[in-house]
C-alpha cells in the first residue's frame, strides 16, 4: 500500500471511532433526559395525589355552610372574570329569554330572534321545497339554526359579538310595512340598534327586500381600524330533487364595480374590496345583502359531500364598513327570494338598480343577450297568455328554427354542391393516390372549389353561427325559475329529469333512474346525426378517418348525450328533441325541393370568378408549402 492509501484507512477509522464516541455521548445524554423527565413527572403527579387527598380530607372536614361559602367565592370570582370580559352592562345580556317575533307579506314569512338579534327564518310563501309525490313543505332560505349574524366588538383585549347576547325587541305592524327593533345596550350611554323593515306593497321587488339598519351610540372604542365588522353564515338547504346540480349553481356572487363574479367552485376565502352586494346563490334562490355604499369583505364556503348531511352549502361572509368618528347610521337590504329575472331586474335600493339579476347564469356576455332579450320576452309573452309550458317550448323551438332557417337552407346547399363535385373529387384522389402528392391534391381541390364556387367552410360556418342559440339554450332552462313546479305529459317538473323507473342500482355516468325525455332526446340525436352523416357520405367517403368520424358522430355523440342529459332538466332535453325533430324535418322537406342534378349542371356551366386576394394568398402558400416538401424529399433521398 502506498502513503495516501494508509493515511486515508486511518482518516476512516478515526472518524469511524469518533463518530462511536459521539453517538454514544449522545445516546448516554439522551437517556440521562429521559430519566430528568421521568423524575420529573414522577414528582408532579404525587404532588398532584397529595393535592387530591389534601382537598379530599379538607372536603370531609368541611361543614355544609362552609362548603356553600367556598362556592360562593368561586361562582363570585368566575362572575368577576365574565364581567371583565364583557363589560357590566354587556354581561347582563348573556342571560335571558329567547323571543321570536314573525312578520310577513304576500310573499315570505321572516322570524326574528332577540338572542343575537338577527333573523332565524325566512320562509317564502309561493315556492315549495321539492319532496317526491308530495310538494306541500315551502322553500326556507333561512331555517332554524342555520344562520348566524353580529356585530363584532373589542374589550379588554377580548373580541365580543353581538350574536351571543340578548336584545330588547320592538314589533311596530304598519298598514304597508312592519319593522322590528332590536336593541342592545353595550356600555353606560352606548348601544346597537338593529332595525328590520319588510314592505307589504304586492310589488314583489319590493316585498322580497328586508331593509336593514345598524344604528349605534358612542360604540367607536369599542371598534377596530375605523370598521365595523359584521359577520354573515347561512346553510343553504337542499331545495331540489338533483343533489349534484343544486350543488353546482350553489355559490357566492358578489357585484362590485360595475362588474359581478363569483367564488372558485372550491369555496377558498377570498379578501375582496369595494363591493355592492354579495348574494349567496342557489339554483333557483338567493339571499343578497345590498349595502348602501361601498363594503369590503371576506368571502367563502365549505360543500357538503353527499346529500344526507342535510344541507348543500355553508357560507360565510365578514363585512368591513368604513367608520367615521359621529357617523350612526348605516343602510343595507337582505334580499330573500327566488331567482327570477323580473324581479331581480326591478330591485332598487336607496334609489339605484342593484343588478340583481346578474346571479342568474344567462350565459355571459356572448349569448346572454340572446335569453335576456329574446327567450325571457318570448316565455313571459306567451305565459301570461295562460299556454302551458309545453306548448310555451314548443313555439320557442319554431321561433328559434324560423331565426336560423336561412342558415339551414345554406348548409344544405353547401352539402349539396359537394355531393354534385363529388366525380370530379374522385377524379382528383386517384390523380394523387400517393400521400407524398397531398399538397398537390389539396390544391387542386382547392381550384375546383375556386371553378365552380363553393365555400369549403359553407356548410361549418352556418353550424357554427347556430353553436351561440344552443348553449344559450343550455343555460338558460336549467336555471329557469318559471319551468320549476312546472308539468308536462309525464314529468312533472320540467326544471328537473323525468324518472320513469327508479333503478335499484347506480349506473356509473348515467345514474339512478330512466328519464324518457332524455331517451327521445338522445334516439332524435341520434336520428339527425345519421341523417347529417349520409348527407355528408358522398363528400367524406374514403378519406382517412371516415369510419371513426362515422362512429363518434352517429353513435357514440348520442350516447355521451344520454349519460349527460339523463339527470338535466327535462324542458331542456323536451327543448332539444323538438329542435333535432324540426331540424330533420326542414332537411328533408329542403332535400325533396333541391334537385341535385340542376345544381350540378348550375355548377359545371358557371362562369369562373375572379380569385379573391385570400385565395390567391392561400394558393401561394400552398405552392410554397409544397416546393419545401420536394425540396425536402430530395434532401433525403440524397442521404440514402
Amino acid at each position: 500500500m502506498n502513503k495516501n492509501t494508509i493515511i486515508g484507512i486511518v482518516l476512516m477509522v478515526a472518524l469511524f471511532v469518533g463518530y462511536s464516541f459521539y453517538q454514544s455521548y449522545e445516546i448516554e445524554k439522551q437517556q440521562e433526559i429521559l430519566k430528568e423527565k421521568a423524575k420529573k413527572e414522577q414528582a408532579e403527579r404525587a404532588q398532584r395525589l397529595a393535592e387530591q387527598e389534601a382537598e379530599r380530607l379538607i372536603e370531609e372536614q368541611m361543614t355544609d355552610e362552609e362548603r356553600n361559602m367556598r362556592d360562593s367565592l368561586a361562582n363570585v370570582e368566575k362572575m368577576n372574570a365574565e364581567v371583565y370580559h364583557h363589560g357590566s352592562v354587556l354581561y347582563a345580556a348573556t342571560t335571558g329569554t329567547s323571543q321570536l317575533d314573525t312578520i310577513r307579506n304576500e310573499f315570505m314569512s321572516v322570524v326574528f330572534d332577540n338572542h343575537g338579534g338577527k333573523i332565524v327564518d325566512v320562509t317564502l310563501n309561493n315556492y315549495t321545497r321539492y319532496e317526491e309525490g308530495d310538494r306541500d313543505e315551502l322553500v326556507k332560505l333561512i331555517a332554524p339554526g342555520s344562520a348566524k349574524m353580529g356585530l363584532q366588538l373589542h374589550r379588554n383585549g377580548s373580541v365580543l359579538n353581538t350574536d351571543d347576547y340578548f336584545f330588547s325587541s320592538q314589533v311596530d305592524v304598519l298598514d304597508e310595512r312592519s319593522v322590528v327593533t332590536m336593541h342592545l345596550d353595550v356600555d353606560i350611554d352606548a348601544w346597537v340598534e338593529y332595525i328590520y323593515t319588510l314592505h307589504n306593497t304586492g310589488e314583489a321587488s319590493r316585498d322580497y327586500l328586508v331593509d336593514f339598519s345598524i344604528k349605534q351610540h358612542n360604540i367607536d372604542g369599542m371598534l377596530r381600524d375605523n370598521e365595523i365588522t359584521l359577520g354573515w353564515s347561512n346553510r343553504s338547504l337542499q331545495n331540489e330533487r338533483n343533489f349534484q346540480n343544486e350543488a353546482m349553481a350553489t355559490t357566492i356572487i358578489y357585484y362590485g364595480e360595475d362588474d359581478m363574479d363569483e367564488l372558485d367552485a372550491s369555496g377558498e376565502r377570498e379578501e375582496l374590496e369595494a363591493l355592492n352586494w354579495i348574494a349567496f346563490k342557489q339554483q333557483y334562490f338567493s339571499s343578497a345583502f345590498i349595502a348602501e355604499n361601498n363594503i369590503n369583505a371576506s368571502l367563502g364556503f365549505k360543500s357538503a359531500k353527499d346529500s344526507s348531511v342535510g344541507f348543500v352549502k355553508e357560507f360565510d361572509a365578514v363585512v368591513t364598513i368604513p367608520h367615521t368618528a359621529g357617523e350612526e347610521l348605516y343602510n343595507f337590504a337582505f334580499y330573500y327570494g327566488p331567482n327570477d329575472y323580473r324581479v331581480m331586474k326591478s330591485v332598487e335600493f336607496a334609489g339605484k338598480q342593484t343588478n340583481l339579476e346578474d346571479i342568474i347564469p344567462m350565459g355571459g356576455w356572448l349569448i346572454g343577450w340572446w335569453n335576456k332579450y329574446i327567450t325571457i320576452p318570448i316565455f313571459y309573452w306567451l305565459g301570461n297568455h295562460g299556454l302551458g309550458f309545453g306548448l310555451i317550448i314548443l313555439i320557442l323551438t319554431l321561433f328559434v328554427k324560423a331565426v336560423i332557417l336561412p342558415l339551414t337552407y345554406k348548409s344544405y346547399m353547401s352539402t349539396a354542391k359537394m355531393r354534385a363535385i363529388r366525380p370530379e373529387l374522385e377524379a382528383i384522389n386517384k390523380k394523387y393516390p400517393n400521400p407524398d402528392d397531398a399538397m398537390k391534391k389539396q390544391q387542386a381541390t382547392m381550384e375546383l372549389y375556386q371553378k365552380v364556387g363553393i365555400n369549403p367552410m359553407g356548410g361549418c360556418l352556418p353550424l357554427l353561427i347556430q353553436m351561440p342559440i344552443l348553449w344559450a339554450m343550455f343555460r338558460f332552462f336549467p336555471a329557469s325559475i318559471e319551468l320549476r313546479g312546472e308539468g308536462f305529459l309525464w314529468a312533472d317538473d320540467l326544471s328537473t329529469y323525468d324518472s320513469i323507473v327508479e333503478l335499484p342500482f347506480n349506473i356509473p355516468f348515467y345514474g339512478d333512474h330512466i328519464s324518457l325525455f332524455a331517451l327521445l332526446m338522445t334516439l332524435s340525436l341520434f336520428g339527425y346525426s345519421y341523417f347529417t352523416y349520409k348527407q355528408q357520405a358522398a363528400t367524406t367517403a374514403g378519406q382517412p378517418g371516415a369510419g371513426m368520424m362515422k362512429f363518434m358522430m352517429v353513435y357514440f355523440m348520442p350516447l355521451m348525450m344520454l349519460c349527460v342529459m339523463n339527470s338535466f332538466s327535462s324542458g331542456l332535453c323536451y327543448y332539444y328533441f323538438l329542435s333535432q325533430i324540426l331540424t330533420m324535418i326542414i332537411m328533408f322537406a329542403i332535400r325533396h325541393s333541391v334537385n341535385d342534378e340542376k345544381v350540378r349542371e348550375k355548377l359545371l356551366t358557371r362562369k369562373p370568378r375572379k380569385k379573391s386576394r385570400f385565395q390567391e394568398r392561400y394558393e401561394e402558400a400552398l405552392r410554397q408549402q409544397q416546393e419545401q416538401v420536394t425540396i425536402n424529399r430530395e434532401q433525403r433521398r440524397q442521404r440514402h
